[in-house]
């Protein structure tokens, strides 16, 4: 199978329900954010230090979440194919929640703003997050302009909320473990 095919040189694509739509169209810009933050958490996996099996593991399983929800924002609500989708787990955000939790507590309390950065690493997981973040908002605006996919895009829509949270705690935690205290936020 060749990669290049051409059927996307005039600015359409085919959503995997079968459609095609403009490359500007709201799905499209939504699940290519999506494979932006996956790629990131792939950036991320491969900056981690020796020894963090638990958050390459994290990380693999994110990664693959995401991918499925691209594929749920990637087909019309109306369409057969729906049937070919697995749901998101339902333990999805809380698994995420679990993770927040363990990783924070090795953390000193945050009781200031902090600035995104420290270690690469760290700084990395920063950029993720705020991907993650518009991820958010494009979510949102395609559940607001098209029938989306009802509780599946809300089930996402939770999941990248804690998502983010995630990555930022990662972030933390990636510099508090490679020796890198905060940088807070000065008025």
């Amino acid at each position: 199978m060749k990669v290049y095919t051409g059927g996307g040189d005039k600015g359409k694509t085919s959503l995997f329900s079968g459609e095609r739509v403009p490359k500007h169209h709201v799905r499209i810009e939504a699940y290519g954010d999506l494979d932006e933050l996956n790629s990131f958490l792939g950036v991320l996996a491969a900056l981690l230090p020796d020894g963090e099996q638990a958050v390459q593991n994290d990380l693999e399983g994110m990664q693959s979440t995401l991918f499925l929800a691209g594929a749920w924002l990637a087909t019309t609500p109306d369409s057969s194919a729906t049937a070919y989708l697995s749901p998101l787990p339902e333990t999805a955000a809380k698994d995420i929640e679990k993770r927040i939790d363990a990783l924070s507590e090795v953390l000193p309390e945050l009781k200031e703003f902090i600035l995104p950065g420290g270690q690469p690493v760290a700084a990395w997981a920063h950029v993720a997050r705020t991907v993650c973040r518009r991820c958010e908002r494009r979510l949102t605006n395609l559940i607001e302009s098209a029938n989306g996919n009802g509780a599946e895009l809300a089930a996402i829509q939770v999941y990248l909320n804690r998502l983010s949270d995630y990555l930022f705690v990662l972030a933390r935690y990636l510099n508090k473990v490679l020796g890198t205290a905060d940088t807070t936020w000065k008025k």
